[in-house]
């Protein structure tokens, strides 16, 4: 891994404790135990930092869905893989979904932000249209902006209810494999 993907995990793990306003290049040198200047050594400005954090989270994710990728042959097999993918990113990859949503949010108000953020996901509808094509279902590209839409939705209500536990692989498949059944049925 290399010190600027160090520095864009610390990022991310720092938006989701302190939110936006505690990322800053001191705090991030702080928590990744860097001489201070660090952080702005590789990313002169906050933005460049904020973008790179944006692109980092778009690679963690593209990286799950290329595990995915190999070991699908049919509707069943994606209901599993993405069922046990969505309670991952619900439990250990939990950080990683709150950075995003406050991300997104920060978007709204920054233009090189969303730019990044709009790559990150066209890349992953790209990844996704894959992963729906190879697990049979017609009109792939049609069907995997909604199957995004919908994984986004399950993964916001269960990070908005802290007291629940958790949403899990069980929990998970059917909701996943409704939207999936409807989209194999082309």
């Amino acid at each position: 891994m290399s010190r600027r993907q160090e520095i864009a995990d610390v990022a991310i793990r720092l938006i989701a404790a302190e939110g936006m306003r505690g990322l800053t290049h001191r705090a991030v040198d702080r928590a990744a135990d860097l001489p201070e200047g660090s952080t702005s050594y590789y990313f002169r400005t906050r933005q460049a930092l904020v973008c790179a954090t944006a692109e980092r989270l778009a690679d963690h994710t593209a990286a799950e869905l290329a595990e995915l990728e190999s070991s699908l042959t049919n509707l069943d097999d994606l209901v599993e893989a993405a069922a046990g993918l969505v309670g991952q990113w619900l439990t250990t990859g939990r950080d990683r979904q709150l950075a995003r949503y406050e991300l997104s949010l920060e978007a709204t108000r920054r233009p090189e932000l969303r730019q990044a953020l709009l790559a990150g996901r066209a890349r992953l509808r790209d990844m996704v249209t894959r992963l729906l094509d190879a697990s049979g279902v017609p009109d792939a590209d049609l069907w995997a902006g909604d199957l995004i839409a919908y994984v986004d939705g399950l993964v916001l209500d269960s990070l908005l209810r802290p007291g629940d536990r958790p949403a899990e692989a069980p929990d998970l498949r059917p909701k996943i494999r409704t939207l999936l059944a409807a989209a194999g049925q082309g």
